[in-house]
């Protein structure tokens, strides 16, 4: 019978014999690898894979206690090349063991004890008609069996470490382990408890820490019809455009690789790249016509031109005045004429007609009598409204909507990121900077602006571009879309080289597949993590 394989060419020193001290020596270097892990699979299967070889053990199996059972992580045996659960990605699809203490490692899970048995065939204290029918099955011989609990730092139990047939060295006979096994497992078996506890809390903070952010942005995208599903869109396209530009072999990225935490950092800095929007007024996020703001003023309009059109009714039918220039109905025509010029000015354009714009103006200029008081037919906001050129903003109401990315950094800058982190808030917050220093907040330029802010850049433009259902301009097409970014690259606004990783990979059909299988499933990114 060979010896069981280890992860990192140490020689098993085995059960039946070997340097004690030596084998404390590796029980030192395990317990130090053990608590830098920060992997749970990686931490599990290490556990085991360790143990095994420090027993010389061909066989083993790590419980973790959950929910009142013993649940399978980790299964090895190196006679039958058996290997599920940890880093293998065959999950153990066996059902939990019930802690009855008739199950040998339910017996050490409850009691706390450690459990050596020399030959579970010829043991009378616990029921071995599982391990019995599995050797039918498999041809193999259960022996030797040491059962140990996992105590962590509070003395509570939360797994089972069961080892299986202690090997001797060189002749690889099935022997009985040793007590000084005993003790050796029992002392790793607690460090590893306490590893697993403080990766599970670390991996549990990190969790609630990303759940807080999402609820965060959920709390934005929800404040606005329009946009309500913006920042769950940015998020996953960008984490798979900067995956796509770290796969990439061929370019000017070619060399651009991410560590596991850079993209940490960069999905963390998608989600909160929009979280200055919970300060922007609603109306000016929602803003779907040009007189819109609580609600559309094209209605007071509307009753303003009723009652210049009662104020000029009474005239009718009476001789036109020497110094007028046109009868009643022609007023009353021309009044009805720029009522339907000022509703289509209303209506947001990409590029609005100069001669419309110039029609409003002049219409901004006549005024009527109202008990002796004259009145402008159009207030100077109504018209500077009504005069935008693109969409449906006025300068003023542009750049409120732009201090959501100031608002951003102010926010992000109350919380202390560190370690790999500590770039959140710039990557964040440069989604809105050009690479030629048109963009703002800051105006930076392209050696101020890293490659993450540059994904995220590209990320957040084109979910902008293929919304379909912005209230200012039609939906547009793929090629479209691509035909602007291009431009838009060519203008030195957004890296050109991230834009053709992302059209080059088909990255588009792939995240537009995937958020339509999002939400055909009934499912949202606030919870569900990109694929």
């Amino acid at each position: 019978m060979s010896q069981p394989p280890t992860t990192d060419g140490h020689v098993p020193t085995g059960s039946g014999g070997g340097d004690f001290q030596a084998r404390m020596n590796r029980l030192i270097e395990i317990s130090i690898a053990l608590s830098a892990e920060r992997k749970l699979d990686v931490l599990l299967e290490r556990i085991l894979t360790s143990t095994r070889e420090i027993t010389g053990a061909d066989a083993g199996t790590l419980y973790r206690l959950q929910d009142g059972r013993l649940h399978f992580e980790v299964i090895q045996n190196a006679t039958l090349g058996i290997a599920t659960g940890g880093t293998t990605g065959n999950k153990a699809r066996l059902e939990p063991v019930k802690l009855d203490k008739a199950n040998v490692c339910a017996y050490a899970a409850i009691l706390g004890r450690t459990v050596a048995i020399a030959d579970v065939y010829e043991s009378r204290e616990f029921d071995f008609s599982g391990p019995r029918q599995y050797d039918r099955v498999t041809g193999y011989r259960s022996r030797s069996m040491l059962v140990v609990p996992m105590k962590n730092h509070a003395g509570v139990v939360t797994g089972v470490l069961q080892l299986l047939n202690a090997t001797e060295p060189g002749t690889g006979a099935v022997v009985p382990f040793r007590s000084e096994d005993t003790a050796i497992v029992e002392a790793l078996a607690s460090q590893a408890a306490v590893a697993i506890d403080n990766v599970t809390l670390i991996q549990e903070t990190k969790d609630l820490f990303e759940a807080v952010i999402r609820v965060m942005a959920a709390a934005v995208d929800a404040k606005s019809h329009y946009t309500g599903n913006h920042i769950q869109r940015v998020a996953i396209l960008n984490s798979m455009l900067a995956q796509a530009v770290h796969d990439t072999a061929e370019g000017p990225l070619a060399a651009v690789r991410f560590s596991e935490p850079e993209m940490e950092a960069i999905r963390i800095a998608g989600w909160l790249h929009d979280i200055g929007k919970i300060t922007t007024p609603v109306w000016i996020m929602d803003k779907a016509t040009k007189l819109e703001t609580l609600m559309d003023r094209l209605e007071l309009v509307e009753l303003r031109f009723r009652l210049i059109r009662e104020l000029l009714r009474p005239q009718a039918g009476t001789p036109p005045k020497p110094a007028e220039d046109a009868g009643p109905a022609t007023r009353l025509a021309e009044l009805d004429e720029a009522l339907d010029a000022v509703r289509r000015a209303n209506v947001p354009a990409e590029n609005a007609d100069p001669a419309l714009l110039a029609r409003v103006q002049e219409i901004s200029r006549r005024t009527y009598l109202d008990d002796g008081v004259e009145h402008p037919y159009l207030t100077p906001d109504e018209t500077e409204n009504l005069t935008i050129r693109r969409g449906t903003l006025t300068e003023d109401q542009r750049r409120i909507m732009q201090t959501h990315v100031e608002w951003t950094n102010r926010l992000l800058s109350h919380i202390p990121f560190k370690g790999h982190l500590a770039d959140v808030p710039v990557f964040a917050g440069q989604h809105h900077e050009r690479l030629n220093g048109r963009g703002y907040p800051d105006g930076a330029g392209r050696d101020r602006i890293p490659i993450q802010s540059r994904i995220l850049a590209i990320a957040d433009f084109y979910e902008a571009l293929s919304a379909k259902d912005r209230p200012y301009r039609r939906p547009m097409s793929k090629e479209e879309i691509i035909v602007i970014m291009r431009e838009s690259a060519a203008r030195e606004e957004i890296d050109g080289d991230v834009l053709e990783v992302m059209i080059r990979s088909d990255l588009i059909d792939a995240f537009e597949a995937l958020f339509e299988d999002l939400r055909q499933e009934g499912l949202s990114a606030y919870t569900t993590p990109p694929r």
